[in-house]
């Protein structure tokens, strides 16, 4: 049988008409439908998607709620709403949201994209990121027009093997002496920086995105006053800083999910940097805050609470952010990320910080009582550690670190005495040591915030202190 054969003419132009209709016709939409929503849940049935699934409800006028699956139960689907659920009736349908975004929508002038198997959420990275302030949904906040980025990447991604990471072998410069000196980073380190409430972490974070060596700054503030964000951006982080940052914003007025989201949105755009060659400091102000968006969502959808309130998977979910950050494979870049971990009436012992600690490589404690004193950075360096620093300093320097510390801890130890005139000098010739280079020790910890000091010249100052 040959082309010429008019019977296989017409199957040709048959299949060919066939493949016409499948370019216009719109494919078909499962819809599920809302059948309760109580509190921050909505359950839907006659739907089937897999956890972590994008979904978005229509509502009228145009309008919509994006969602996403934070569980089930049976054949009910258990929905996370990313906005206020205003509008919603009972009955609503719901649909799986492509990665493209794409709700129903056909056009002559624009096709409908082929769905695809990946129902995770999607959302835009790239060097048009830089300079800009987003939400967790990847939407400008900062009203400088669209992003002009064309890539986009999943939120969660699978963690790289431990084995196939690069060692910590390099130094970051934070532009902040007391941390360079006594508390030095190395790249792809994770730091966690403990504190209560107004002693300075804000500050100290702005410092280090200020005056860092890294390449890029990513900032999520999560869970954070919505004053606090302007401020952050505008006087803290000031022009320069922003101008080679990216800050996603979801303050504390926005849903869990968009909360527990901006936190995976942030590590998401480091990643994709890391994986460009660049080193990137990752700023996350707070981690407590994504551990209570987490626990909201946990105890809403009926998981039972353990530690002070917070369900398990509270505590699976902090390693399994912690862990994207860090060294890439040898040649790729690094993330070296800042954690802030909110302290409970200044309680070292608030199971965050616990589980924080356990999954950190250090942690930098800031002190009320040195705050109140005026001393800023409030850092305390005797709680303070590193654990990076004996693999990235050389044995001089640590020598002088352990010194200083020793000088400064012995003279806490006997303030009261020295205060009231009960120490005798000649004593103790450390002791003594100590009171004579004390205000030294003081002023070579304080550093006011329009002030950068690098890494040799903060090593410069301690031996100098140290010699006396």
């Amino acid at each position: 049988m040959t082309a010429a054969n008019p019977h296989v003419q017409r199957w040709h132009r048959y299949l060919r008409d066939c493949g016409e209709i499948l370019e216009i016709v719109e494919p078909l939409e499962v819809a599920g439908r809302i059948t309760k929503l109580t509190g921050l849940v909505m359950e839907a049935v006659g739907i089937k998607l897999p956890i972590g699934s994008a979904c978005v409800v229509p509502l009228a006028e145009g309008r919509r709620v994006e969602a996403e699956v934070v569980g089930f139960d049976g054949d009910k689907l258990l929905l996370m709403p990313q906005s206020g659920v205003e509008g919603i009736v009972p009955g609503a349908k719901v649909f799986a949201m492509d990665v493209s975004d794409a709700l129903p929508k056909p056009s002559h002038s624009n096709p409908p994209r082929r769905r695809t198997s990946d129902r995770a959420r999607h959302l835009p990275v790239g060097d048009g990121l830089l300079g800009r302030v987003v939400d967790g949904a990847g939407r400008p906040l900062d009203d400088l027009g669209p992003l002009l980025t064309q890539n986009s990447v999943p939120l969660n991604t699978r963690p790289l093997n431990p084995l196939m990471r690069a060692p910590i072998t390099d130094v970051l410069d934070v532009g902040v002496r007391a941390i360079n000196s006594m508390l030095t980073v190395g790249r792809g380190q994770r730091m966690g920086l403990f504190a209560g409430s107004g002693v300075g972490k804000s500050v100290l974070l702005g410092m280090m995105a200020r005056y860092t060596t890294a390449d890029v700054i990513v900032v999520g503030l999560i869970g954070e006053r919505g004053r606090e964000v302007k401020e952050f951006i505008e006087q803290i982080l000031g022009t320069d800083g922003l101008a080679r940052s990216v800050v996603v914003a979801a303050p504390a007025d926005v849903p869990a999910l968009m909360r527990l989201q901006g936190a995976s949105y942030a590590t998401a755009i480091a990643e994709f940097f890391r994986n460009q060659g660049k080193n990137v400091l990752l700023i996350m102000d707070s981690l407590t805050r994504y551990a209570m968006a987490q626990r909201e969502i946990a105890l809403a959808i009926g998981e039972p609470p353990a530690t002070k309130g917070y369900p398990p998977s509270v505590f699976a979910k902090l390693p399994a952010l912690v862990e994207r950050a860090g060294n890439g494979r040898p040649g790729e870049g690094s993330i070296t990320a800042f954690y802030t971990v909110l302290t409970e009436g200044d309680d070292q012992q608030d199971p965050i910080a616990d589980a924080a600690r356990a999954i950190l490589d250090g942690h930098i404690v800031l002190s009320r009582s040195l705050a109140e004193s005026g001393h800023y950075p409030a850092i305390d360096i005797e709680q303070s550690i590193s654990r990076a620093m004996h693999n990235i300093t050389l044995p001089e320097h640590q020598k002088l670190s352990r010194r200083l510390k020793q000088l400064n801890s012995r003279y806490t130890r006997s303030a009261d005495l020295i205060n009231v005139g009960a120490y005798e000098a000649g004593s103790d010739p450390v002791l003594d040591e100590a009171i004579a280079k004390h205000t030294k020790i003081e002023a070579f910890l304080q550093q006011d915030i329009a002030e950068r000091s690098d890494v040799e010249h903060s090593i410069a100052e301690l031996a100098a202190v140290v010699a006396g």
